[in-house]
């Protein structure tokens, strides 16, 4: 999976992942790649949370040493 993906973009994939999973619509193969999938979005999902959270942390303590 790309590393450089766009968060609402996975997030809309993890939807559509648990649409199909609570319609039902994906045989026993299927719902196993498909979580296969979403365990790796979610690992995505959770990076870039994680990274952006530091990011804006590190920008205001800059911010506030600066006043």
């Amino acid at each position: 999976m790309k590393k450089n993906f766009k968060y609402e973009e996975a997030v809309e994939q993890l939807e559509q992942i648990v649409r199909k999973m609570e319609n039902d619509e994906l045989d026993i193969d299927s719902l196993t790649d498909e979580l296969r999938k979403a365990q790796e979005l979610i690992k995505l999902c959770k990076e870039k949370l994680t990274s952006t959270d530091a990011e804006i942390k590190k920008m205001l303590e800059k911010d506030k040493t600066e006043n």
